[in-house]
Protein backbone atom coordinates (compact mmCIF):
# COMPACT_ATOMS: atom_id res chain seq x y z
CA UNK A 1 0.00 0.00 0.00
CA UNK A 2 1.24 2.97 -0.92
CA UNK A 3 1.53 6.26 1.13
CA UNK A 4 -0.41 9.51 0.13
CA UNK A 5 0.89 12.97 0.98
CA UNK A 6 4.23 14.70 1.97
CA UNK A 7 6.45 12.33 2.91
CA UNK A 8 10.32 13.50 4.31
CA UNK A 9 12.13 12.51 1.47
CA UNK A 10 9.63 14.68 -1.00
CA UNK A 11 9.74 17.40 1.30
CA UNK A 12 13.66 17.08 1.41
CA UNK A 13 14.10 17.37 -2.23
CA UNK A 14 11.03 20.32 -2.31
CA UNK A 15 13.46 21.82 0.26
CA UNK A 16 16.72 21.44 -1.73
CA UNK A 17 15.08 22.41 -5.31
CA UNK A 18 13.94 25.57 -3.49
CA UNK A 19 17.50 26.30 -1.90
CA UNK A 20 19.40 25.55 -5.41
CA UNK A 21 17.15 27.95 -7.63
CA UNK A 22 17.76 30.43 -5.08
CA UNK A 23 21.65 30.15 -5.31
CA UNK A 24 21.44 30.28 -8.78
CA UNK A 25 19.44 33.24 -8.76
CA UNK A 26 21.92 34.58 -6.79
CA UNK A 27 24.89 33.70 -8.54
CA UNK A 28 23.18 35.46 -11.68
CA UNK A 29 22.73 38.60 -9.65
CA UNK A 30 25.87 41.38 -10.00
CA UNK A 31 24.17 42.84 -6.38
CA UNK A 32 23.61 45.79 -7.62
CA UNK A 33 26.82 47.19 -8.93
CA UNK A 34 25.24 47.47 -12.26
CA UNK A 35 22.84 49.77 -11.08
CA UNK A 36 24.83 51.21 -8.89
CA UNK A 37 27.15 52.19 -11.89
CA UNK A 38 24.27 53.02 -14.35
CA UNK A 39 22.48 55.52 -12.05
CA UNK A 40 25.37 57.82 -11.77
CA UNK A 41 25.06 58.55 -16.01
CA UNK A 42 26.83 57.57 -18.74
CA UNK A 43 30.62 58.47 -18.01
CA UNK A 44 30.22 56.64 -14.99
CA UNK A 45 30.02 53.10 -17.12
CA UNK A 46 32.72 54.44 -19.44
CA UNK A 47 34.97 55.16 -16.53
CA UNK A 48 34.02 51.72 -15.43
CA UNK A 49 35.36 49.58 -18.15
CA UNK A 50 38.42 51.69 -18.23
CA UNK A 51 38.61 50.65 -14.70
CA UNK A 52 37.93 46.84 -15.61
CA UNK A 53 40.39 47.29 -18.39
CA UNK A 54 43.54 48.56 -16.51
CA UNK A 55 42.45 46.06 -13.59
CA UNK A 56 42.51 42.92 -16.47
CA UNK A 57 46.18 44.38 -17.72
CA UNK A 58 47.69 44.84 -14.19
CA UNK A 59 46.34 40.67 -13.33
CA UNK A 60 47.86 39.88 -17.05
CA UNK A 61 51.40 41.88 -15.59
CA UNK A 62 50.64 39.71 -12.58
CA UNK A 63 50.44 36.38 -14.33
CA UNK A 64 53.76 36.87 -16.75
CA UNK A 65 55.58 37.80 -14.05
CA UNK A 66 54.26 34.26 -11.93
CA UNK A 67 54.73 32.74 -15.20
CA UNK A 68 58.78 34.33 -15.58
CA UNK A 69 59.13 32.66 -12.10
CA UNK A 70 57.83 29.08 -12.98
CA UNK A 71 60.60 29.21 -16.10
CA UNK A 72 63.38 30.19 -13.70
CA UNK A 73 62.26 27.04 -11.38
CA UNK A 74 62.54 24.89 -14.58
CA UNK A 75 65.77 26.30 -15.83
CA UNK A 76 67.24 26.78 -12.60
CA UNK A 77 65.86 22.67 -11.47
CA UNK A 78 64.93 20.45 -13.98
CA UNK A 79 63.74 17.72 -12.16
CA UNK A 80 60.91 20.11 -11.11
CA UNK A 81 59.70 20.29 -15.10
CA UNK A 82 57.59 17.34 -14.68
CA UNK A 83 55.59 18.54 -12.14
CA UNK A 84 55.46 22.28 -12.87
CA UNK A 85 54.16 21.55 -16.90
CA UNK A 86 50.47 21.07 -15.95
CA UNK A 87 50.93 24.21 -13.39
CA UNK A 88 52.26 26.40 -15.62
CA UNK A 89 50.38 25.96 -18.36
CA UNK A 90 47.04 26.80 -15.95
CA UNK A 91 49.23 29.93 -15.39
CA UNK A 92 49.44 30.62 -18.90
CA UNK A 93 45.67 30.41 -20.15
CA UNK A 94 45.41 31.97 -16.82
CA UNK A 95 47.02 35.02 -18.42
CA UNK A 96 45.93 34.81 -21.47
CA UNK A 97 42.49 35.44 -19.75
CA UNK A 98 43.27 38.10 -18.67
CA UNK A 99 44.13 39.54 -21.73
CA UNK A 100 47.91 38.69 -21.49
CA UNK A 101 50.07 37.20 -24.56
CA UNK A 102 49.70 33.34 -23.86
CA UNK A 103 52.97 32.70 -25.84
CA UNK A 104 55.71 34.93 -24.03
CA UNK A 105 56.29 35.23 -20.28
CA UNK A 106 56.86 38.43 -18.36
CA UNK A 107 60.42 39.69 -18.68
CA UNK A 108 62.08 39.04 -15.23
CA UNK A 109 61.80 42.54 -13.33
CA UNK A 110 65.90 43.65 -12.16
CA UNK A 111 64.20 42.76 -8.50
CA UNK A 112 63.94 39.37 -9.23
CA UNK A 113 66.28 37.06 -8.06
CA UNK A 114 67.49 33.34 -9.45
CA UNK A 115 65.34 30.53 -7.59
CA UNK A 116 67.15 28.77 -4.33
CA UNK A 117 69.65 26.63 -5.32
CA UNK A 118 67.84 23.60 -4.01
CA UNK A 119 64.46 22.38 -5.61
CA UNK A 120 62.68 22.11 -2.53
CA UNK A 121 63.12 25.48 -1.26
CA UNK A 122 62.65 27.15 -4.72
CA UNK A 123 59.12 25.09 -5.09
CA UNK A 124 58.22 26.73 -1.51
CA UNK A 125 59.19 29.56 -3.22
CA UNK A 126 57.01 29.71 -6.12
CA UNK A 127 54.22 27.94 -3.81
CA UNK A 128 54.67 31.66 -2.09
CA UNK A 129 54.38 33.52 -5.34
CA UNK A 130 51.60 31.75 -6.38
CA UNK A 131 50.02 32.47 -2.74
CA UNK A 132 50.50 35.99 -2.79
CA UNK A 133 49.31 36.83 -6.68
CA UNK A 134 46.17 34.82 -5.52
CA UNK A 135 45.67 37.34 -2.49
CA UNK A 136 46.34 39.91 -4.42
CA UNK A 137 43.64 38.98 -7.35
CA UNK A 138 41.08 38.69 -4.48
CA UNK A 139 41.06 41.76 -3.34
CA UNK A 140 40.67 42.93 -6.73
CA UNK A 141 37.50 41.44 -6.49
CA UNK A 142 36.57 44.74 -4.61
CA UNK A 143 36.86 46.88 -7.31
CA UNK A 144 36.34 44.78 -10.36
CA UNK A 145 32.70 44.51 -12.76
CA UNK A 146 30.56 41.42 -11.97
CA UNK A 147 31.99 39.18 -15.15
CA UNK A 148 36.28 40.32 -14.18
CA UNK A 149 34.99 39.75 -10.62
CA UNK A 150 34.03 36.00 -11.54
CA UNK A 151 36.70 35.83 -13.45
CA UNK A 152 39.49 36.84 -11.23
CA UNK A 153 37.76 34.47 -8.54
CA UNK A 154 38.41 31.73 -10.66
CA UNK A 155 42.29 32.13 -11.30
CA UNK A 156 42.53 33.36 -7.59
CA UNK A 157 41.13 30.02 -6.98
CA UNK A 158 43.31 27.75 -9.00
CA UNK A 159 46.57 30.09 -8.02
CA UNK A 160 45.66 28.92 -4.04
CA UNK A 161 44.82 25.35 -5.31
CA UNK A 162 48.40 25.43 -7.11
CA UNK A 163 50.30 26.96 -3.79
CA UNK A 164 49.29 23.79 -1.86
CA UNK A 165 49.82 21.24 -5.53
CA UNK A 166 53.47 23.09 -4.81
CA UNK A 167 53.55 23.18 -1.59
CA UNK A 168 52.65 18.81 -1.82
CA UNK A 169 55.48 18.75 -4.53
CA UNK A 170 57.94 20.33 -2.54
CA UNK A 171 57.99 17.47 0.08
CA UNK A 172 57.99 14.61 -2.87
CA UNK A 173 61.40 16.05 -4.16
CA UNK A 174 64.47 14.31 -2.87
CA UNK A 175 66.62 16.53 -0.52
Amino acid sequence: MRRTGTTRRSALTATGAFGLGAVLAGCGSDGGATARRDSTGPGARTVSLREDTALKAAQARAGASLLAHYDRVVAAHPLTEAGLAPLRAAVQEHMAALGGRPGTAGSPSPTSSAPATDARTALKELAAEERRVADVRAAALLEAGPELARLLASVAAAGAAHAYLLTELAKEIPA
